[in-house]
């Protein structure tokens, strides 16, 4: 192989490394449309209580959490491919553990129906794109 086509084509690596930000991205982007539509369209007030206090949910607050999930199942992914034999069912049963206990947060601090249900379909959009996305199969040789 000559200098020159190890700088053309695209290696598996950096193919799957693109995908998997792509992936974090758009789990990312998915939260922050929910939260626009929801927040400041439809008027639904995004809220959690913290004890006797009240946080509202703002959009940096969507993308860095979003964020911080995707990077920490990247890691997740990374280390199982790693150390296990089926990394990608691993992953699968992990993540749908660690997204239906992260449910309990906005079931039980969403301040009001319409705040928990929003949070919620946050939680679920950032999950599914992360679960389906970040172990996706070989495509390229």
């Amino acid at each position: 192989m000559t200098n020159e086509m190890r700088h053309t084509a695209p290696t598996w690596t950096t193919a799957r490394r693109t995908g998997r930000a792509i992936t974090v991205a758009a789990g990312a982007a998915g939260a922050l449309l929910l939260w626009a539509v929801n927040d400041p369209w439809a008027g639904i007030d995004l809220a959690v209580r913290q004890g006797d206090a009240t946080q509202h949910i703002g959009p940096a607050t969507v993308v860095v959490a979003a964020l911080l999930a995707g990077l920490a199942a990247w890691g997740l992914l990374a280390l199982l491919e790693r150390t296990v034999r089926r990394p990608a069912r691993a992953f699968r049963i992990i993540a749908l553990i660690v997204l239906l206990l992260s449910l309990a947060g906005p079931l039980g601090s969403g301040v009001g129906t319409s705040s928990r249900l929003v949070l919620v379909g946050m939680h679920v959009t950032v999950g599914a794109a992360l679960i389906l996305g970040l172990p996706a199969r070989r495509t390229c040789r």
